[in-house]
C-alpha cells in the first residue's frame, strides 16, 4: 500500500498539473476563442486554428517542447531559424499572378504607399517605449503579410513573436469588416464608380523575365531579404515557364499546405503564458491594427491621386489592396467598386498592387533589417 502511494505521489509530482498556473489557464482560453473565430466565424481558419492549437499546447507545462528532441522542437526550430516563411512565399509566388501588376506597373505606386502604416506603426512603437528592434517588427504587421512579419521578428525581436503573428494574422482574417468602412470613408460615390479600362495582355516573354530580374535587383539592393524574395519569384518563375507544371503545383498545393500547418502550428507554441500575457501584447494588438489602417488609408489616398493625375481612370478603391492580403484585398476592392457600380470589374486592377504590396512589404522588411539589426 506504501508503495502504491509512493508511486501514486511521484505520478503526481511529474504531471502538469503541480506546475500549472492561472497565467496556462487564461492562454488555454485564449487558444479556444481563436479556435472559436478560426472554425466557428470562419477566420483564416487554415493558419488561425492551428495557431490556437498551438497556443493551448505551449501552455501545458512540464512538456519538453523546446528541449527535448522530437517534432515539437524540430517545428520551433523551423520557426526561429527562419525556415518556413520562405517556403510559404514559394508556394505564394507559384500561386500569384503578377500580370496586373507587369501590365500596369503604376499601380507599384499603391503597393508602396500602403507601407506607410509599417512606418506609422514603428514610430508610434517607439513613442510607447519600445525599443527600435521591437518597433521595426510590430510595424511590419501593416503590411498585413504573416510570413514577412515572421521572418522579421525572428530576427529584430524574437520573444514579441507570438503576440506580433497573432495580431498580424487576425488583422488579415478581418480585412472584409476593417477595410470597407475606411474605403467609403476616404472616396466619393464618383471616385468608387470609376470603370477602369482593360488592362493589356502580358506576353510570356514579360512573365519570365519579371521574376528574375526583381529577384536580382531586390537581392542587390537588400541582401538580408534574398530568402524571402527569391523563394516567391522562384515560385512564380516554376508557374509561368510552361515546362515545370510538377513543381508549380507542389509548390502552391502540397508543400504551402504542409508548411502552413508547420509555421502555424510553431507561432502558436511561442505563446507561452510568460511572454505573451503582457501590457506589451495589448499595445501590439492596438499598434497592429493602426498600422493596418494607416496602410489601406494610404493606399486609398495615393489612388485619389492618381485618381486626379488621370483624369479619372484610375478608381482609388484599388489603392487598398495594397496591403498585400492576397487575394483578399483585392476582392474587398471588387466588392466595394460593384456595390457603387454594378457594371464595375476591380479586380485584376486591384491584383496589381496587391501583388506590389507583397514585394513592398518585404523590401520594407529589408529596409529594417539592414538599417535596424
Amino acid at each position: 500500500m506504501e508503495a502504491f502511494a509512493v508511486a501514486l505521489q511521484a505520478v503526481w509530482s511529474d504531471s502538469g498539473f503541480t506546475a500549472f498556473t492561472i497565467g496556462n489557464a487564461i492562454m488555454m482560453l485564449v487558444g479556444i476563442v481563436l479556435l472559436y473565430l478560426a472554425i466557428g466565424k470562419g477566420f483564416e481558419p487554415l493558419l488561425l486554428s492551428p495557431i490556437a492549437f498551438g497556443c493551448i499546447l505551449a501552455n501545458f507545462p512540464k512538456t519538453g517542447f523546446e528541449t527535448d528532441p522530437g517534432v515539437m522542437q524540430v517545428i520551433l526550430y523551423g520557426i526561429h531559424h527562419e525556415i518556413f516563411p520562405p517556403l510559404i512565399f514559394l508556394g505564394v509566388g507559384a500561386m500569384t499572378d503578377f500580370g496586373p501588376l507587369i501590365a500596369n506597373p503604376k499601380t507599384l505606386l499603391l503597393g508602396a504607399a500602403a507601407q506607410a502604416g509599417v512606418f506609422v506603426a514603428l514610430i508610434g512603437a517607439m513613442l510607447l517605449g519600445f525599443n527600435v528592434q521591437e518597433a521595426g517588427a510590430i510595424g511590419i504587421i501593416g503590411g498585413a503579410d504573416g510570413p514577412t512579419a515572421i521572418y522579421l521578428t525572428v530576427k529584430l525581436a524574437p520573444h514579441l513573436l507570438g503576440a506580433i503573428a497573432v495580431a498580424a494574422y487576425s488583422y488579415m482574417s478581418l480585412v472584409p469588416l476593417i477595410q470597407p468602412p475606411l474605403m467609403m470613408m476616404f472616396t466619393t460615390k464618383k471616385e468608387r464608380e470609376v470603370v477602369m479600362e482593360q488592362l493589356r495582355p502580358v506576353s510570356k516573354f514579360e512573365k519570365l523575365v519579371f521574376p528574375v530580374a526583381v529577384t536580382i535587383v531586390v537581392s542587390l539592393l537588400l541582401p538580408p531579404v534574398t530568402a524571402l524574395m527569391g523563394m516567391l519569384m522562384l515560385g512564380n518563375l516554376f508557374r509561368e515557364s510552361g515546362c515545370t507544371e510538377r513543381l508549380s503545383d507542389t509548390s502552391q498545393n502540397a508543400l504551402i499546405n504542409i508548411v502552413t500547418i508547420f509555421l502555424a502550428t510553431g507561432t502558436g507554441l511561442t505563446m507561452k503564458a510568460d511572454s505573451f500575457l503582457t501590457y506589451q501584447t495589448i499595445l501590439i494588438i492596438c499598434l497592429g491594427l493602426i498600422a493596418f489602417a494607416a496602410g489601406t488609408i494610404a493606399g486609398v489616398l495615393f489612388g485619389k491621386i492618381m485618381y486626379l493625375f488621370t483624369g479619372g481612370k484610375v478608381n482609388p478603391l484599388i489603392g487598398s489592396a495594397g496591403v498585400s492580403a492576397v487575394p483578399m484585398a483585392a476582392r474587398v476592392s471588387q466588392v466595394v467598386g460593384q456595390k457603387a457600380n454594378p457594371s464595375n470589374f476591380l479586380l485584376m486592377h486591384a491584383m496589381g498592387p496587391n501583388v506590389a504590396g507583397v514585394i513592398g512589404t518585404a523590401v520594407a522588411a529589408g529596409t529594417m533589417l539592414a538599417m535596424l539589426k
